[in-house]
């Protein structure tokens, strides 16, 4: 089976398309959400740690020693695999919601 994201991962890997650094994230993640998802930094830096583990994203300090991540070439690959894999699960509901209602 294919290396499924939780969605926190998905959101933080998408907030990596540009480098950033951990409170830019969360934010992020809140505006692309509108605010309906919010990853506290106890979670978020878990799941940092472990996306860096995997070579999923990279982790850099500036010149001011603030943690700047940045998503690898391998973590903008899982990202388009699972950009596909959820737009295949959106097909499916959608497919089975409009049977449901023709059978009603």
């Amino acid at each position: 089976m294919e290396d499924v994201l939780t969605d926190s991962s998905y959101l933080i890997l998408l907030a990596l398309l540009k480098p950033k650094h951990g409170y830019a994230i969360m934010k992020d993640i809140d505006e692309m959400t509108q605010g309906n998802v919010t990853i506290g930094p106890a979670s978020m830096y878990t799941i940092l740690k472990k996306l860096v583990k995997s070579g999923d994203i990279e982790l850099e300090e500036d010149d001011h020693r603030k943690k700047i991540y940045l998503i690898t070439e391998q973590g903008r690959q899982k990202l388009q695999v699972e950009v596909e894999r959820r737009k295949r699960l959106v097909y499916l509901g959608e497919k089975m919601l409009r049977i449901s209602q023709e059978v009603h």
